[in-house]
C-alpha cells in the first residue's frame, strides 16, 4: 500500500515538475516572439516615419514652387499695372501741358479781339459821325429833308414793284393753268378726306347658339370640369348666363375665338365632352385653323393680283378673315378698299399696283401675334418695313389715321377709301336679333288702346310707355304696366329682367299772338 501512494506521489510530483518545465519554455518562447514582434513594429514605424517625411518634404517643395510662380506671376502684373500707371499720367501731364498752352493762346487771343473791338467801336462812332455829316450835306445840296427824299424813292419803288408784280402774278396764273389737273385732284382727295367718316364699336366676343339649355350643364361638366379644361385649352372664356340656348365665348385674340367656336361645334356633335376629348379636338380645330389661315390668305392675293407678298404677310392677311372690325369682316373691309385705291389711283394717274398693295396692308396691325399696345396703323407700318414692302406703302399703312405724317399721294387715298369702306351703308351691322328684339318690344307696348309712344331703352332692359291722359286712366296705367310684364315673360326671350315703366301724360298747349 505503501508503495502504491509513492509511486502516485512520484508520479504527480513528475506531473507537476513537467507541466513547470513546459510553462516555463513556453514563457520563454512568447517573451522571444514578443521581442521580435516589438522590433519589428518599430523597424516598420520608422520606415513609416521617413516616408512620411518624404512626402511631407516633396509637398512643401512643390507648394512653394508654386507659391513663388503665383508671386512671381502678381509680381509682374503689378509691375506692367505699374507702368500703364506711369503712361496715362505722362499722358495726361502731357494734355494737361497742351491745354494750359492753349489756354495761354486762347487768353492772348481774346485780349486782341478785345483791342480790336474797342477799336472797330471807336471806327464806327467816327463812322456814325461822318455819316450824319454827309446827310446834312447832301440836303444842302438837293434841297431835300431827309424825309421828302424817302418819300420819292417810296414811290418810285412802289410804281416799279406794281409792274414787277403784275409780271409775277401774270406768271403764277400760267402756271397755275399748268398744274390745274394735279390741284384739282388734291381739292377733290381733301374734300373726299373731310367728309368720309368711320363710327362704331370693336367686337370681342362670339354669341354661340345652342339646341336647348341642356346642353349647358355637359359644357360645364361635373364640378365645372369642361368648361375649365375648355378654356385653358383654348384661351377663350365661357360666359354662360340666363340668356336662353346661347352661350358666349369671350377673348380678345379672333383666332381663339374661332378655334373656341369650331371645337365647340365638334364637341357638341360628336356628344363626348369631356377633359381629354376637349384637349384632342382643341388641338386638331387649331392645326386646321392655321391651314385656313394660309389658304385664305393666298386665295386673296392671288385673286387681287398682287405678287411678292411676303409669306408673313400672306399669313396676317389669312387672320383677317376672322378678324371683325366695328361689325365688319376685316379681310371684306381691306379686298374692298384695295379695289378702292386702286380705282381712285387709276383715275388720279398714281400706281395702281402699290395702291392696290397699299389698301390690303393698311389694316395688317389689326391682327398680331401677341398682344400690344401700340396702334394698330403704326404696328402694320412696322410690319411692312420688317418684310421689305416700299416705302411709299410704309407711309400709307403707317398714316391712314394720321399716326404719322402723310409723304405720298398714296397716304391720303387709303385713308379716305379706309373711310369710305367703313361708312357706307350697309357695310357694318349689328345685332339683328338685338333690333328685332327691340321692335317686338316696342309694337307690343303700341298694341294697346290708348297708348301714343313706346320706346325700348337700356339696351331693351327697360320699356316706357306713353298713354293720352284723354283717354286712360291712373288704374289702366297699373294695369297695363301688369300685363306687359306677363307677355314679355310668357311671350318673348331676353336676358336678365325688364322693366315696364307706364307714363300717363297730359300737356296743355296755349299760344299768345
Amino acid at each position: 500500500m505503501d508503495s502504491i501512494v509513492f509511486a502516485l506521489a512520484g508520479a504527480i510530483l513528475g506531473l507537476v515538475v513537467g507541466y513547470i518545465v513546459f510553462v516555463t519554455a513556453r514563457k520563454n518562447q512568447l517573451e522571444t516572439e514578443k521581442t521580435k514582434v516589438l522590433e519589428e513594429a518599430k523597424s516598420q514605424g520608422e520606415n513609416l516615419k521617413k516616408d512620411r517625411i518624404l512626402e511631407a518634404k516633396e509637398k512643401y517643395m512643390q507648394l512653394r514652387s508654386e507659391y513663388e510662380q503665383e508671386t512671381n506671376k502678381r509680381n509682374q502684373e503689378l509691375s506692367n499695372a505699374e507702368n500703364r500707371i506711369r503712361q496715362k499720367e505722362q499722358s495726361l501731364d502731357d494734355k494737361m501741358k497742351n491745354l494750359r498752352l492753349r489756354e495761354d493762346e486762347t487768353t492772348q487771343k481774346n485780349q486782341k479781339l478785345d483791342v480790336q473791338l474797342d477799336s472797330y467801336r471807336n471806327k464806327e462812332k467816327d463812322l456814325s459821325k461822318m455819316r450824319e455829316q454827309q446827310l446834312e450835306q447832301l440836303e444842302k445840296i438837293a434841297g431835300l429833308t431827309q424825309q421828302e427824299a424817302k418819300d420819292q424813292m417810296l414811290e418810285a419803288v412802289k410804281a416799279k414793284t406794281h409792274t414787277e408784280g403784275m409780271i409775277l402774278a401774270k406768271n403764277i396764273v400760267d402756271e397755275a393753268k399748268l398744274g390745274a389737273t394735279r390741284e384739282a385732284k388734291r381739292i377733290v382727295l381733301q374734300t373726299i378726306q373731310r367728309t368720309a367718316a368711320e363710327l362704331a364699336i370693336d367686337n370681342t366676343v362670339t354669341a354661340f347658339p345652342l339646341e336647348s339649355d341642356d346642353v349647358k350643364g355637359r359644357i360645364i361638366g361635373r364640378e365645372g370640369r369642361n368648361i375649365k379644361a375648355f378654356e385653358a385649352a383654348t384661351g377663350v372664356e365661357i360666359l354662360i348666363d340666363d340668356t336662353p340656348e346661347t352661350i358666349v365665348l369671350s377673348c380678345y385674340d379672333p383666332i381663339r375665338r374661332e378655334v373656341a367656336r369650331v371645337s365647340l361645334e365638334r364637341l357638341i356633335r360628336d356628344g363626348r365632352i369631356h377633359p381629354a376629348r376637349i384637349e384632342e379636338v382643341v388641338e386638331k380645330t387649331k392645326k386646321q385653323i392655321e391651314e385656313e389661315v394660309i389658304e385664305w390668305g393666298e386665295r386673296t392675293v392671288v385673286d387681287l393680283g398682287i405678287t411678292g407678298l411676303h409669306p408673313e404677310l400672306i399669313r396676317y392677311v389669312g387672320r383677317m378673315r376672322f378678324r371683325s372690325s366695328y361689325g365688319q369682316n376685316l379681310l371684306k373691309h381691306s379686298r374692298e378698299v384695295a379695289r378702292l385705291c386702286a380705282t381712285m389711283a387709276a383715275e388720279m394717274g398714281l400706281n395702281v399696283k402699290l395702291a392696290k398693295r397699299a389698301g390690303l396692308l393698311h389694316d395688317i396691325g389689326k391682327c398680331p401675334d401677341n398682344d400690344e399696345e401700340t396702334p394698330h396703323a403704326l404696328l402694320g407700318l412696322k410690319l411692312c418695313e420688317k418684310y421689305g414692302e416700299h416705302p411709299e406703302v410704309c407711309n400709307a399703312v403707317g398714316a391712314h389715321h394720321d399716326e404719322i405724317e402723310m409723304t405720298s399721294l398714296l397716304s391720303p387715298i387709303v385713308q379716305a377709301c379706309d373711310a369710305i369702306s367703313g361708312s357706307r351703308p350697309g357695310a357694318r351691322r349689328g345685332d339683328e336679333q338685338y333690333v328685332e328684339r327691340i321692335k317686338d318690344m316696342e309694337n307690343m307696348a303700341l298694341s294697346y288702346p290708348g297708348v301714343e309712344k313706346a320706346y325700348a331703352i337700356q339696351a331693351g332692359r327697360e320699356l316706357r310707355t306713353i298713354m293720352g291722359a284723354e283717354k286712360t286712366s291712373d288704374d289702366q296705367a297699373d294695369v297695363l304696366a301688369f300685363e306687359l310684364s306677363n307677355r314679355i315673360m310668357t311671350e318673348m326671350r331676353y336676358p336678365g329682367q325688364v322693366k315696364i315703366t307706364v307714363i300717363r301724360e297730359k300737356r296743355s298747349v296755349g299760344v299768345a299772338k
